[in-house]
């Protein structure tokens, strides 16, 4: 018996996509806050925020709550979340709505890196390209937030390659899934898992 198109559509991974989202959206602004692209790049950051990164990942959230995947709900709906809180804030700033100090948007990085280290974590029962995507964006938020907190545009700066770094694993591990689907398991390797039994 044929899978009706449905059955089919849950049957696929929704992760890759996720990962793309979150990767290009991420190497894009890394390279605003890196000073290698001008700050008025986040012009074209915000409406990728929007599109790819916060639309792609909720999209992604809710075939994985489907699915049965509580790690990658949470992840991507929360991540695309992110993107979209991001983009409103550039938006409603660059607009004169608001006007937020940079504390308070240091010490929501923060936070977000908090969350980010208890996403981490389960992340050593699962591959090393993951555990190392995560690894890297926790670090990234929160030197980044201490740059907005203490005004240290280097630290601005570092925050950036550590996203550069992020975005690369993250692409790379999309990439993986999508090439080891069609081409067959384990043609691109994810590495192994840091806790727990290797299957």
């Amino acid at each position: 018996m044929s899978s009706s198109p449905t059955e089919k559509a849950l049957l696929a991974d929704p992760a890759p996509l996720g990962l793309a989202a979150f990767a290009f959206t991420t190497f894009l602004l890394s390279f605003a806050n890196a000073g290698l692209l001008p700050a008025t790049t986040a012009a074209v950051v915000m409406p990728l925020a929007f599109a790819y990164g916060g639309l792609g990942q909720l999209i992604t959230g809710v075939f994985e709550m489907r699915k049965g995947n509580t790690f990658g709900f949470t992840a991507f709906s929360s991540y695309g979340a992110f993107w979209l809180f991001y983009a409103l804030l550039v938006l409603f700033k660059s607009m004169g709505i608001i006007n937020p100090p940079a504390i308070a948007i240091g010490t929501a990085l923060i936070l977000w890196g908090i969350f980010t280290f208890y996403m981490w974590i389960p992340t050593l029962t699962i591959n090393l390209s993951l555990t190392l995507t995560f690894l890297f964006l926790w670090l990234a938020f929160f030197v980044l937030g201490a740059g907005d907190i203490t005004g240290n545009t280097s630290l601005t700066q570092l925050g950036g390659y550590i996203g550069f770094l992020t975005a690369g694993f993250a692409a790379y591990t999309s990439f993986a899934i999508v090439t080891n689907s069609v081409v067959g398991p384990d043609t691109i390797p994810l590495g192994p898992k840091i806790l727990g039994k290797r299957r």
